[in-house]
């Protein structure tokens, strides 16, 4: 078992930026992936960033490459999301989500460990 707890969500206005934290717990190792996915109001979940916990490979939405930059710190198992740019549209809640195998899908629905959620909220 995975236990994942996000946190720094919080509103900015448009331009600015956000850091998130997930804090992993429980079965944790290399072989792991952490993803990070958002959720606006009344639309379906979708794929933000990846990375494998190794730091060997880094996946992006487009929507949010050059913007957001995905990170881990090992000593503290904690992956980032460094948000720069925020747009109106980057408005959500942003999900930290785990894969133990190490399988990659943007689908949602493909992920095992999820957290609770915290909302970013960008305003023009």
């Amino acid at each position: 078992q995975v236990q994942l707890v996000e946190s720094g969500g919080g509103l900015v206005q448009a331009g600015g930026s956000l850091r998130l934290s997930c804090a992993a717990s429980g079965r944790t190792g290399n072989s792991y992936i952490m993803g990070w996915f958002r959720q606006p109001p009344g639309k379906e979940r979708n794929f933000v960033a990846a990375m494998r916990w190794s730091g060997a490979t880094r996946f992006y939405a487009d929507s949010v490459k050059g913007r957001f930059t995905i990170s881990r710190d090992n000593a503290t198992n904690t992956v980032n999301l460094q948000m720069n740019l925020l747009k109106p549209e980057d408005t959500a809640v942003y999900y930290c989500a785990a894969n133990t195998d190490g399988t990659f899908s943007y689908k949602a629905l493909l992920w095992h460990y999820w957290g609770q959620g915290t909302q970013v909220t960008v305003s023009s």
